[in-house]
């Protein structure tokens, strides 16, 4: 085990009643589990995403914390939440990272493998 890790998993869902596939509006909700695998506490700091549609569009977002947190977490705790993001495709993609911060000063990013963001298909 690292001394500094944190292990992110995600679930991801289309939201139809947000989404206006007329306008190319398409909205998804990510949830975000983090769990604190290293030896001491660590806080998250900010965030970093790249969205990319199915048009290799991208969006970047920055910015301090998740959903209005800055969480420290304990060895061994976890952190979830949930968040969205629209995109002008029914089809795209997310990948991150976390900067924290542990209790001895290290600094060190929590990267988010890309996850996959699809509208399901339907059948007429």
């Amino acid at each position: 085990m690292s001394q500094y890790e944190l292990n992110v998993t995600v679930r991801a869902q289309y939201l139809p009643e947000q989404s206006n596939p007329e306008q190319r509006q398409y909205a998804f909700a990510y949830t975000i589990t983090i769990r604190n695998q290293g030896q001491g506490p660590t806080q998250l700091i900010a965030r970093h995403w790249v969205i990319t549609d199915s048009e290799q569009v991208v969006q970047e977002v920055k910015g301090l914390g998740v959903v209005g947190h800055q969480p420290l977490l304990a060895a061994g705790e976890n952190f979830e939440y949930t968040s969205w993001a629209v995109i002008a495709t029914p089809q795209g993609t997310m990948r991150g990272d976390f900067f924290c911060v542990a209790e001895d000063g290290t600094r060190f990013d929590a990267p988010v493998p890309e996850f996959i963001l699809q509208m399901p298909r339907t059948l007429h």
